[in-house]
């Protein structure tokens, strides 16, 4: 592995991480575009909360490399949960594909960083 592969992978890590612990913490602190957002998918302001912490928590085990594979298995979940909410809702395409985004961006930043993922996923020829 290069060092600009390890580099951009971090980088993409990075920058997943940051954008997961925002969204993470916004839920946390209840602001009021999070409440319209999650009542417009037909969630319990009482789940705003419980989303919150879950997605803190999935971001932190990813952000620890020793344990990053769980946390993106993790994360994984957390946005294909994403994903299957805005498509219930009928949201425009974008809003359905950016949990997809987000998710591959996660994975790739992990399959840059890390050797034994890339040993897991790498094509055998």
């Amino acid at each position: 592995m290069t060092r600009t592969t390890m580099w951009t992978g971090r980088v993409l890590s990075a920058l997943a991480v940051i954008f997961l612990a925002f969204d993470g913490s916004i839920k946390l602190m209840k602001l009021p575009v999070v409440i319209d957002a999650t009542a417009q998918l037909g969630f319990p302001q009482d789940s705003i909360l419980v989303m919150g912490l879950l997605l803190v928590a999935c971001t932190l085990i990813y952000a620890i490399p020793r344990t990053s594979v769980v946390g993106a298995v993790l994360l994984t979940g957390y946005l294909g949960g994403a994903v299957a909410a805005q498509m219930r809702v009928g949201h425009p395409a974008f809003e359905v594909v950016f949990p997809i985004i987000v998710g591959s961006i996660v994975w790739t930043g992990l399959f840059m960083r890390d050797q034994r993922v890339r040993a897991l996923i790498a094509a055998r020829g």
